[in-house]
């Protein structure tokens, strides 16, 4: 907290005069910090992190070297990784005999609600209806 070398006393003595004037502090230890910028991110891994409380107001400090990243490389990586969802047969069955569809119509409405069977039952549900007018 104080640069250099502090007597373990004077330590305490500043460290109730602190608390006396309603200061307060706490070391975090983060695994990963990261702010977000229009053109960029910093991301700092492992940073020492200390919060310091006076009178409710909490400020964060932050000690360590960041990462930059520039938005391209962020959109690019995020489109690189391709999420694949699992639909399981249970889903597609629960699917089916909810709405009173085949398997490969619950099949096709999972996949196109990202597995989402709430969403899928309302999307198959919606369909039909507008079918039935």
């Amino acid at each position: 907290m104080f640069p250099g070398r502090v007597n373990p006393r004077m330590l305490k003595k500043m460290q109730k005069m602190m608390k006396d004037f309603g200061m307060e502090t706490e070391d975090l230890n983060p695994k990963k910090v990261i702010f977000v910028f229009d053109d960029e991110e910093w991301v700092f891994d492992e940073p020492k992190v200390q919060v310091m409380d006076i009178l409710g107001v909490k400020t964060y400090s932050i000690t360590g070297k960041p990462k930059k990243v520039k938005k391209e490389n962020i959109k690019e990586n995020i489109e690189e990784e391709e999420v694949k969802i699992e639909i399981t047969e249970e889903d597609i069955e629960l699917v089916a005999n909810q709405c009173n569809v085949s398997k490969e119509l619950a099949k096709k409405a999972l996949e196109e609600c990202n597995g989402d069977i709430a969403e899928a039952i309302l999307k198959l549900e919606e369909e039909k209806e507008k079918q039935s007018n």
